[in-house]
């Protein structure tokens, strides 16, 4: 029995993300930085990385009501990507890739990248590096990107912070989630989302 196309959908995204822990192992031993040197399973900044991700899905909510072009521009090419492809799947399948994206993303980019980085310049310059280098990885917009860079930062000073991949992990598969249910299942679908023009 053939897979829906939402079920295809699912499937390939997960295998993207699951491509790129694969990245992050070579990476990691071209590199010498084991994508999973600094994770530890400790409650305390599992329960960090779950509060870090209150900003972050706040962002998003604001992302959603705003009204600035650079942003209404991303709305709309969400509404034309994520929900089109995206709004059957069950919850379970929106966490199970959130968790996947979490755990491969914050490999590559906090564990490869920003610590191998560390031991060639300064954390600070590592974190910025790192950072810029999520937002180009996510560039579909200009403002994507920046946005991307700003939350790449933002979860390369929660490693920074509690000394454990573990908190950013929990906070960007936590906040994908969340982005994704209150996106595909709360958030109405914009019916033009640019204001009019303005009349003289």
């Amino acid at each position: 029995m053939p897979l829906a196309k939402h079920q295809r959908w699912f499937l390939l995204a997960c295998l993207f993300e699951f491509c790129l822990l694969g990245v992050a192992s070579v990476l990691g031993w071209l590199l010498g930085q084991a994508p999973l040197a600094d994770f530890h399973w400790r409650l305390r900044d599992a329960l960090i990385g779950g509060l870090a991700a209150v900003p972050m899905a706040g962002a998003f909510r604001w992302l959603l009501r705003s009204r600035w072009r650079p942003l209404l521009n991303i709305r709309e090419l969400l509404e034309r990507s994520l929900r089109l492809i995206f709004r059957p799947c069950s919850l379970l399948q929106l966490a199970l890739l959130s968790l996947v994206a979490g755990v491969s993303e914050e490999c590559l980019f906090r564990g490869v990248m920003q610590g191998a980085l560390a031991g060639w310049i300064s954390p600070a310059g590592a974190l910025i590096v790192a950072s810029l280098l999520f937002g180009l990885c996510h560039l579909v917009t200009r403002a994507y990107g920046v946005i991307a860079a700003l939350f790449g930062a933002y979860l390369g000073l929660l490693w920074l912070s509690t000394g454990n991949l573990l908190a950013p992990v929990v906070a960007h598969a936590l906040y994908d989630f969340v982005a994704l249910a209150y996106f595909l299942r709360r958030h109405p679908p914009d019916d033009g989302a640019r204001p009019p023009p303005a009349t003289s």
